[in-house]
């Protein structure tokens, strides 16, 4: 029996994001230079698809991303988490890290900051482990 494809919710020039059959949103960033209203869109997109569907975790592959600029940082820091949190019941993430090791240690630093809110993070190299940590968090 053939596993149902994911569908494609949202996309555009930072990346996409996709509905997984298994109950999970998959957020894929794009390589190279970003525009802060794209990427803005691009998260919010994201809150709204687990909101929608009304999950709370997300695989986010950032291998091809190039490293966070400091205001994007502190906005997703700062602005989105806490907000997808609250709306959307945000709970787990599943970070594939980037090839970028500015990316790679701006990713640790957001990691770090999370600590207060209800979010758990890991950091996989593989996509397999990260799917599969994901698929073991009960909520």
């Amino acid at each position: 029996m053939n596993k149902p494809a994911r569908s494609l919710y949202f996309e555009n020039s930072t990346g996409r994001i996709w509905e997984e059959p298994e109950g999970f949103v998959r957020l894929e960033y794009r390589a190279g230079p970003r525009e802060i209203v794209q990427f803005r869109a691009l998260l919010t997109h994201t809150a709204q698809a687990m909101s929608r569907r009304q999950w709370v975790k997300m695989l986010i592959d950032q291998r091809e991303m190039a490293s966070l600029s400091p205001g994007e940082q502190d906005w997703m820091t700062n602005e989105w988490l806490p907000r997808a949190v609250a709306e959307s019941g945000y709970q787990y993430g599943a970070i594939l890290l980037a090839h970028n090791v500015f990316a790679h240690l701006a990713t640790n630093q957001f990691v770090m900051a999370s600590r207060a809110l209800s979010t758990t993070y890991r950091t996989f190299e593989t996509e397999d482990t990260a799917v599969a940590w994901l698929l073991e968090q009960r909520y």
